[in-house]
């Protein structure tokens, strides 16, 4: 007897992971993490994503964390989703992310945000000379330039180790912008990404497309992408979303997811700011409810690949049987085999 196979919803499958610690023991904080990064290799996740958050107690420098995980992991592609621009310097940020991804021996995607400097909290730092007018465009600009190893002077550069014909970032990724990802929620950075041949990964809020709810924003944002992209070469799109999966979880366990999505279901039924911003509402529930639902959501066309957003502040037997939960009663159902 021959078995249909499940048509592919989702080709490719991954996590975003915030980090989170006790102000006591970041180091056992921090290595929890590491430790769920792992598990997502065991597990046949395609991808693994930290994300990079400042002034509170989670990941401050998403590639640290991954050029750890580049030493306990052999298969999963490691990424940052993303590290706002606006708290980096470009150049420095490219040599740190060619480093890691030679650590990694090339399994390293590095996801960008669009993100003002914040002269107010880099000037008590040493960054007095931070300009808050400077467009954060042109941050992400100069940081793609540095990543491409371009040749920064025309006189050769005087090394200990020799001199270099040519002075440019070390060391070099060939074909560097096949690993960089934009993230972003607006048509300006949808239009950039593809300008340049990025990969695109869209959150779970985005500015609304005139009446349009959320879904329907996000995919017009997708097509978007894809019809400025043709002449540029071939980009890849992945979106987040919230995946709280019950099938493994305890009464205590669901009880707390229902009241996390509770809290948090209100903001999903209007727009935001002055533009408009939308929010995509978290799934809960069984596997395979979760699994209809992702099903119906217009932007899942066969391409888009998932990021599952673990929330803020879980304990880490929560994380641990979400990805479990979603590995084994969500993802095989939309089509998506283990790597």
């Amino acid at each position: 007897m021959t078995t249909e196979r499940q048509a592919v919803v989702i080709p490719r499958a991954g996590l975003t992971y915030a980090g989170n610690y006790p102000d006591a023991d970041p180091a056992g904080g921090l290595e929890e993490g590491l430790e769920l990064l792992v598990l997502a290799e065991r597990l046949g996740y395609d991808t693994v994503g930290v994300r990079q958050r400042h002034l509170e107690r989670g990941v401050s420098s998403a590639l640290t964390v991954l050029a750890a995980a580049s030493q306990r992991t052999e298969r999963i592609t490691l990424e940052t989703n993303v590290v706002p621009l606006g708290f980096e310097n470009p150049f420095r940020l490219a040599e740190d992310f060619a480093t890691v991804w030679a650590l990694a021996r090339g399994r390293v995607h590095v996801g960008i945000s669009s993100s003002a400097p914040h002269a107010e909290l880099l000037a008590p730092l040493g960054r007095p000379d931070t300009d808050p007018r400077t467009d954060p465009y042109e941050l992400m600009a100069r940081f793609l330039d540095a990543l491409r190893s371009e040749p920064l002077a025309d006189e050769p550069l005087h090394t200990p180790y020799g001199p270099e014909p040519v002075p440019r970032l070390q060391p070099r990724i060939p074909d560097a912008l096949r690993t960089v990802w934009l993230g972003g929620g607006s048509n300006r950075s949808v239009d950039w990404a593809a300008q340049r041949g990025l990969n695109l990964l869209l959150g779970n809020l985005t500015d609304a497309e005139g009446d349009a709810g959320f879904a329907e924003s996000q995919r017009l944002r997708v097509q978007r992408y894809r019809d400025r992209l043709a002449p540029h070469g071939e980009g890849r799109v992945a979106v987040e979303r919230v995946l709280l999966p019950t099938d493994g979880a305890d009464d205590a366990t669901r009880e707390h997811y229902a009241a996390y999505v509770e809290a948090r279901t209100a903001r999903t039924f209007q727009t935001h700011g002055t533009r408009r911003t939308v929010i995509a509402p978290d799934l809960v529930g069984p596997g395979a409810r979760i699994a209809e639902a992702l099903t119906a959501d217009p932007v899942f066309d066969g391409r888009v690949e998932l990021r599952v957003a673990l929330p803020y502040g879980f304990a880490r037997t929560e994380y641990e049987q979400i990805l479990r939960d979603v590995r084994e009663h969500v993802l095989p159902a939309l089509g998506w085999e283990a790597a």
